[in-house]
């Protein structure tokens, strides 16, 4: 079920524009519905304005929640209900896996008219939520939709979640999941040479991380990351030249203050202790400067898989994913990085709202088909 015309689709794809971005070729994609400059896409600007409107019915500020309470309403804020966009069958199945000490489920996604193919392609993804949230189900319809489109594999990690488990346990569990499923590739059907990871924002953080994880340790290879809206720089870890300026956004006065106040508050450099997500998450403050945590600051980004870097245009970890981009490529990986015009921070939440979500798909699957 879609909330808006195929021709969106067929637009984003055939009406791109390429930008350079401190030497890095960025592919933008058109808003469908907004041409003018600076301005948020009409679809995602209505579902702000519909949670502002929530958020001032049911506001009391006389009574501050605390931080478990605080935990709760962020991680129920997560998400966004949306479509399965699936034409054909496709199989789930489950199981459990502990090696990392942690309970981790896993789950799978896979065309049933494909079972019979034991040389398929797969895809390891790891949800957003800032380390503290997110779920497997809300991104559970944007991993079938690449399963049937690339009539691949698509693995579904739930890892464990932050404070109650803070790093390295999230990334532990992530790194096991993919080590299991890379020693166990015939078994599953797939092919051990086109394995890829995924995930977005937190979850681009894992994939980011967990692709330097297995170049160093060399027990298993990866074909591909798909760092979607990534967070690869946590707190105050940067990389030599790279600066978050808003400048380097294109606001319209008609929405500057949504824009500046909503939809650029991620990825400021800041104090990691400062922010209640990464803080909950990285509890030595140390630790925010180790690749694994901030894959921005990796002394060597050679020897990587290659890469795809989707983000939002209205977005400030666009800068960071960019950035990174720009540090893959100049290291010799194979990098495409999309930029979507006029779109927010966790857009593919919104499959089947927003063409933006189907047409990413579209692209991560012909870039499995092609491995």
């Amino acid at each position: 079920m879609r909330k808006y015309d195929e021709s969106e689709i067929k637009k984003l794809q055939e009406e791109t524009s390429i930008v350079e971005n401190n030497g890095l070729k960025v592919i933008v994609k058109p808003s469908p519905k907004e041409d003018r400059p600076g301005y948020i896409d009409p679809v995602e600007l209505s579902f702000i304005e519909a949670a502002n409107q929530n958020n001032e019915n049911g506001s009391n500020p006389e009574n501050m929640p605390s931080m478990e309470e605080l935990l709760t309403i962020i991680r129920d804020s997560m998400g966004f209900p949306n479509y399965n966009l699936n034409t054909v069958e496709i199989h789930t199945k489950y199981e459990e896996l502990t090696g990392s000490g942690n309970k981790v489920g896993l789950w799978r996604y896979y065309p049933r008219k494909s079972q019979g193919n034991k040389k398929r392609s797969a895809l390891v993804f790891f949800h957003g939520g800032g380390w503290i949230g997110g779920s497997v189900y809300t991104v559970e319809n944007f991993c079938k939709l690449i399963a049937e489109l690339a009539d691949a594999v698509v693995f579904n990690v739930d890892y464990s979640l932050a404070p109650e488990k803070p790093y390295p346990n999230g990334l532990n569990d992530n790194y096991y999941a993919v080590k299991h499923i890379y020693d166990n590739a015939e078994a599953y059907g797939i092919d051990s040479d086109k394995i890829s990871v995924g995930g977005d924002s937190a979850g681009g953080n894992y994939a980011a991380a967990v692709c330097l994880k297995s170049r160093d340790l060399g027990d298993t290879k990866l074909a591909m990351q798909v760092l979607i809206y990534p967070a690869v720089a946590i707190g105050d870890a940067k990389a030599p030249g790279y600066e978050w300026d808003e400048k380097l956004f294109d606001i319209s006065e008609e929405q500057s203050q949504i824009i500046r106040n909503q939809c650029l508050v991620l990825g400021k450099p800041s104090k990691a202790e400062e922010d209640f997500m990464s803080g909950s998450y990285v509890t030595k403050a140390e630790d925010i400067y180790t690749p694994y945590v901030s894959p921005i600051v990796a002394k060597s980004f050679e020897g990587l898989p290659k890469a795809i870097i989707a983000g939002a245009e209205f977005d400030g970890l666009r800068l960071q994913g960019e950035f990174y981009g720009k540090l893959l490529s100049d290291a010799g990986v194979d990098t495409t990085c999309y930029r979507y015009k006029g779109m927010t921070h966790a857009f593919i939440d919104k499959l089947g709202h927003v063409p933006q979500a189907e047409d990413l798909c579209i692209e991560i699957a012909e870039a499995m088909k092609s491995l």
